[in-house]
């Protein structure tokens, strides 16, 4: 196992770390992956599925491979593969992750783990690591949900845990559904749907990912492991009052459904803390949306987390029961609609024993193992086959905000930490 690099180093901005021992190459990737699909003005990421942005991204994906000589593949559900051996062969090694981004996402969260797995591929390469068992680098499509409002699409439909009949009914915020944008981009919506065939080939799925949280950087490890993803959920509040004028209608006589919503947004916070859980209400749509108009219709997105599946239970129930109460008391309707759900998942023990086994092999560091709040395909994959993730050092914690980041050395230490899992795992 290769020595992990020490000392400090950071590069502002969201810029790419320096070269590093891991190998040069994930500079000169990180820089042409960079700039694709930022916006101007926020710094931020708009890469929503199947749009000009996320086809850039497509395409330095499959430029990558090709630079490898890889067997470059798209599968059934538009999720990419890159293959070092017989992907027919079965009992794979399969890394990687998403480059899809959440609205004025960060640079690294899902790229770090694509551009970390092209360049810990190319690390046992310079090793000349003698490989049992095929490798593969995956970019799963749509795992933010950004655009069309359910998170790991293409990992949810290849584990058959989204229908294509269910798929087929999602749509953007703009009417457009997901057929319609998968085919303006050049792939086959009719073809959608489970793949068991290959999941069936893939023996481990190991997924590196930034950090999304502060667990690292309060205990001063560079990278850490897997233990758990809480349980989350998606649910959408619609509050539906009465439009009227805003300056000639009483107090008294409005039915204004912003009024139920603002409470429910407190009332969220309240439950949450509580139970030592999460609860947030991160998007809104208004209707008729007028300066000078009292709403007909507030419609709330609540993102809700928590350790355990109770906890969640709890806070959930407790916002919609506060909801209901403010909801009557305003003259106000309530419908309240889960539109996706990850129960608790416990990463794969023995896989994640073996990740832990490894990394310390030559250093005698016993590597932290931690839970995140954070859904990733890697959840949605445990079910069908062994999954674990490596996280790397965030300074900050920030996520899902131009300002994440990551040290140049922690993000050397991730690819060489992958390298070495990846080598580990495939000389067997």
């Amino acid at each position: 196992m290769t020595r992990r690099p020490d000392g400090p180093g950071r590069a502002p901005d969201g810029q790419p770390p320096a070269p590093a021992p891991a190998g040069g190459s994930f500079l000169e990737m990180w820089r042409e992956l960079l700039p694709l699909g930022r916006h101007a003005a926020s710094r931020g990421y708009r890469r929503y599925a199947w749009t000009g942005a996320d086809l850039d991204c497509r395409a330095w994906f499959a430029d990558q491979a090709a630079a490898r000589g890889l067997t470059y593949e798209v599968d059934r559900n538009g999720n990419q593969w890159a293959w070092l051996g017989d992907p027919e062969a079965g009992d794979a090694v399969v890394t990687g992750s998403h480059l899809d981004s959440v609205p004025d996402g960060g640079a690294f969260d899902g790229p770090l783990g694509v551009v970390s797995s092209f360049a810990a591929l190319d690390e046992l390469r310079a090793r000349g690591t003698d490989l049992a068992r095929p490798l593969a680098v995956v970019n799963f499509g749509d795992e933010e949900g950004a655009r069309f409002g359910l998170a790991c699409v293409g990992s949810r439909l290849t584990a058959g845990q989204l229908t294509a009949a269910d798929a087929h009914r999602l749509t953007d915020a703009d009417g457009v559904s997901l057929p319609r944008a998968m085919e303006a981009a050049g792939h086959d919506p009719d073809a959608i749907g489970a793949d068991p065939d290959r999941l069936a080939r893939i023996g481990a799925f190991v997924e590196l990912h930034v950090e999304q949280g502060r667990a690292l950087d309060l205990s001063g490890d560079r990278v850490g492991i897997a233990s758990a993803i809480w349980p989350h959920g998606r649910w959408r509040f619609d509050f539906r009052g009465e439009a009227n004028h805003a300056g000639t209608t009483r107090l008294v006589d409005r039915r204004d459904p912003m009024l139920t919503y603002a409470e429910t947004v407190l009332a969220a916070r309240r439950e949450a803390r509580l139970a030592g859980a999460v609860a947030t209400f991160g998007k809104i749509s208004v209707e008729p949306n007028g300066v000078n108009a009292i709403p007909s219709l507030v419609r709330g997105w609540l993102d809700s987390r928590a350790e355990d599946q109770a906890s969640l239970d709890t806070v959930v129930d407790g916002i919609e029961k506060a909801a209901r109460g403010h909801a009557e008391a305003h003259g106000v309707d309530l419908d309240v609609v889960r539109e996706s759900f990850t129960p608790v998942v416990e990463f794969d023990h023995a896989l994640r024993d073996e990740l832990g086994r490894i990394l310390g092999t030559d250093t005698g560091i016993t590597v932290p193992v931690l839970g995140t709040g954070a859904g990733h395909d890697a959840g949605i994959l445990s079910g069908s086959i062994p999954t674990a993730m490596l996280f790397v050092r965030n300074p900050t914690g920030v996520s899902h905000s131009p300002a994440e980041h990551a040290a140049e050395d922690d993000c050397a230490a991730g690819v060489l930490a992958l390298a070495d899992v990846l080598e580990g795992l495939a000389r067997r």
